[in-house]
């Protein structure tokens, strides 16, 4: 029998603002949290783990941040969480202690075991700014942490992704040491996937001969403006989460991704019979 794969959802820029209140006094994103947390409580098989990709809070504010661990009381699966532009690490430090980051101040980086994978948690956030860096500390905890086994698959999250998806007020806001980055991966042929957020819409490209991926947000989208056609907006898309599943084979197995859709929806419907023939 096939081994089951081990399961990471990814969410991704939550914005969560104290209550009553809504994100750009459209988007009620405490809503959207809960129907997104409704969806990965019921996914089967049961999820290993949830990795938050940054921007939990939205101004940010420590209002936000309990209301953000009132809502995240209905999830019933272990979850791990880096800051995105739009946190404050010192806020996030006092909502969560008892996540284990790797220093007790400064940048919160954090080392997971998940059965044979490492995942890697890097905070690329650059307090007071929209753009995304890995300091100097967090590319030598990195470099280090990948150096310290040559067979084990990693697997890489951080908020901001260290490309260009092509939406040009985004992409100023991107990782801006993108090469350094890009060297220490390059070094470790065990890193199997970049994870990142900050975009709001699903996106796919190599990174340092890896994939990379954007995760959609579970509210709005960023418009897909890719020729600066329009002044920066949102849409309210259909939202959905990544769902990044590992399969044990040879070297470092293989990482799978897919969409997952937040919602009710028609199905599953049998492709056979009974008999076994094709429902015509």
């Amino acid at each position: 029998m096939t081994k089951p794969p081990v399961t990471i959802a990814q969410i991704s820029d939550l914005h969560i603002k104290a209550p009553g209140r809504l994100a750009y006094r459209r988007v009620d994103t405490a809503q959207a949290l809960s129907r997104c947390i409704t969806e990965l409580n019921r996914f089967a098989p049961r999820i290993d783990l949830v990795v938050i990709s940054g921007d939990l809070a939205d101004t940010p504010s420590a209002d936000e941040y309990t209301h953000l661990k009132t809502l995240l009381e209905a999830l019933q699966l272990p979850f791990v969480a880096i800051p995105g532009n739009h946190d404050s690490r010192e806020l996030m430090r006092a909502a969560f202690p008892d996540h284990a980051y790797e220093t007790a101040s400064g940048a919160l980086n954090r080392h997971v075991q998940l059965a044979e994978l490492d995942l890697l948690l890097l905070d690329s956030s650059v307090p007071g700014q929209p753009h995304g860096e890995l300091d100097a500390h967090s590319l030598g905890w990195l470099e280090t942490m990948l150096a310290a086994s040559s067979d084990r698959p990693a697997l890489l999250f951080l908020h901001h992704p260290p490309f260009a998806a092509g939406i040009w007020h985004m992409d100023r806001q991107n990782l801006r040491n993108a090469d350094e980055l890009a060297a220490i991966v390059r070094r470790h042929p065990r890193v199997q996937l970049i994870g990142c957020g900050h975009v709001h819409r699903a996106a796919l490209t190599r990174f340092a001969g890896v994939p990379c991926t954007i995760c959609p947000a579970p509210n709005h989208a960023v418009d897909l403006d890719l020729a600066m056609f329009r002044t920066p907006a949102f849409k309210v898309e259909p939202q959905a989460f990544h769902l990044h599943a590992w399969f044990a084979g040879p070297e470092f197995g293989t990482i799978v991704t897919h969409q997952v859709p937040i919602g009710d929806f028609e199905g599953p419907h049998p492709f056979f019979n009974p008999d076994g023939t094709l429902i015509d």
